[in-house]
């Protein structure tokens, strides 16, 4: 696969482990859009984060 080809590859107890340090930046999706933080939001957008229902359930 073309994109495993540029991941560093390690060898470990016999297993082969890909990827293994890449760093990677969280994404979520926040208020339709797929972002990783809210630093561009303008006022509006970041009020809209801010009084949105948080759904939690608990067991």
């Amino acid at each position: 696969m073309e994109l495993i080809d540029h991941m560093p590859v390690t060898e470990r107890g016999g297993r082969t482990i890909i990827g293994e340090g890449v760093k990677f930046e969280r994404i979520r999706r926040i208020t339709g859009y797929l972002v990783g933080t809210m630093d561009r939001f303008n006022n509006a957008k970041r009020a809209e984060v801010r009084d949105r229902i948080k759904h939690v359930k608990v067991t």
